[in-house]
C-alpha cells in the first residue's frame, strides 16, 4: 500500500543520526523502494526513518509502506530497534564474489555471447513449428 510521505507521523526515534543518505538515495533512484516503511494504524513511524528522509529528498511525495495493527509502545521501540539491528552484512569475500558475478553478467566473454545467441535461436525456432 502506498501513502503519501506528509501523513507519515515522526515521533521521538532511537536512532538520533541518519548519517549519510547519498547511498540510500542512489539505491532508491536506480532500483526504487526494496523494503517498504513499516507504520501502525495511526500512520505513526515504526521503521523506515532513512528511507522516508531520503525519499524526500529525491522529491517522492508517496512512499510503500506496510502496516502493523495492535502494538504497543513496548513492541513498536521493540521493532525498530529489531529493525536497525538485525542485519548481517556481507562477508568481504560474499561481497567480491557478489561484484564478480555482476561485472560477469554485465560483461560476459565472446564465448558466453555466441551460446546465448545459439540458445536464442533455437528457442525461437522450435516456438514457430505448428504442434
Amino acid at each position: 500500500m502506498q501513502i503519501e510521505l506528509d501523513r507519515i507521523i515522526i515521533r521521538k526515534r532511537v536512532r538520533k543520526n541518519l548519517g549519510d543518505l547519498a547511498s540510500l538515495m542512489e539505491s532508491l533512484r536506480r532500483h526504487g523502494l526494496l523494503n517498504p516503511v513499516v507504520i501502525n494504524t495511526r500512520n505513526e513511524l515504526v521503521a523506515g526513518h532513512r528511507r522516508i528522509e531520503s525519499a524526500k529528498r529525491l522529491g517522492w511525495s508517496m512512499i510503500e509502506v506496510r502496516i502493523v495493527e495492535g502494538k504497543d509502545k513496548t513492541d513498536l521501540i521493540e521493532m525498530e530497534i529489531e529493525e536497525n539491528t538485525q542485519r548481517k552484512n556481507l562477508t568481504t569475500d560474499e561481497l567480491a564474489e557478489a561484484y564478480l558475478r555482476l561485472d560477469k553478467l554485465r560483461h560476459p566473454s565472446f564465448f558466453v555471447l555466441i551460446w546465448r545467441a545459439i540458445m536464442k535461436f533455437f528457442r525461437r525456432l522450435f516456438r514457430r513449428r505448428p504442434a
